[in-house]
């Protein structure tokens, strides 16, 4: 027993301490922390967009024609796989914006566009998980703000919206952890993030077993420090409603 910790040991200390390569995990924890926040960020933006446009009256064409792309962005988005769509945009949109001469290609570039495209993937769901809150917002605050001379975007924004992200919370903070996980496909196109370490060191030393449980085990620790901080707003939140 003794014989297998030791090579335990020997093995974790040849992929995490030796030539610090423990500097390596943390460059691939900021750069994957760095897209799963930013992807939130715009997905939350694109997701509020989308659930204004598919819940506002369509009293005109260019309404009724922006709810169509709205609703055939979700289909497509939903119906699609997020590694694919990283694809897509990091080999086909990226590389025809490098074509041109103006845009600058930068090593943080492959970072931005794989938060833009995660980002787009997330807004698909998070304007699901809006459409929930909304409906869990009683009608009457709709009402109620259009009685005293609001407009329709106006009550949207100032009354109803901001109920609804309170009740939504919970679920999007789901999102988020989703999102952290699903960031571990950004590899497959050059950019070093937590599992493009795994490579890296597997190819200085011959080992593959030990990389991934480390990185297993960092992913953990993430999920269940974003759980952890979860049940916390949630119990702020339930206790600001008695």
């Amino acid at each position: 027993m003794s014989a297998f910790f030791e090579n335990l040991w020997r093995d974790f200390d040849d992929c995490f301490l030796s030539y610090d390569y423990y500097m390596l995990y943390l460059k691939g924890l900021r750069n994957t922390m760095i897209i799963a926040v930013l992807a939130s960020l715009i997905g939350l933006l694109i997701g509020i967009i989308t659930t204004g446009i598919r819940i506002a009256p369509k009293n005109n064409k260019i309404m009724k024609v922006l709810d169509g792309i709205a609703r055939l962005y979700v289909t497509i988005i939903r119906g699609t796989p997020v590694v694919l769509q990283l694809f897509i945009g990091y080999f086909v949109i990226f590389a025809t914006m490098k074509s041109f001469t103006f845009f600058e290609v930068k090593e943080t570039a492959g970072i931005w566009v794989a938060a833009l495209v995660f980002g787009i993937n997330s807004g698909a769901y998070m304007s699901e998980v809006l459409r929930g809150g909304i409906n869990a917002v009683d009608k009457g605050q709709m009402e109620a703000g259009r009685s005293l001379g609001l407009s329709w975007t106006a009550t949207f924004f100032r009354i109803v919206l901001p109920q609804a992200l309170k009740s939504a919370i919970p679920t999007m903070f789901n999102e988020f952890i989703t999102l952290v996980k699903e960031t571990s496909v950004a590899g497959y196109v050059g950019i070093i993030d937590l599992m493009k370490i795994q490579k890296y060191i597997t190819t200085q030393n011959a080992k593959l077993y030990v990389p991934l449980f480390i990185i297993a085990i960092i992913y953990l620790v993430i999920v269940l420090i974003l759980q952890r901080i979860q049940k916390i707003l949630e119990r702020r939140f339930a206790r600001s409603e008695r």
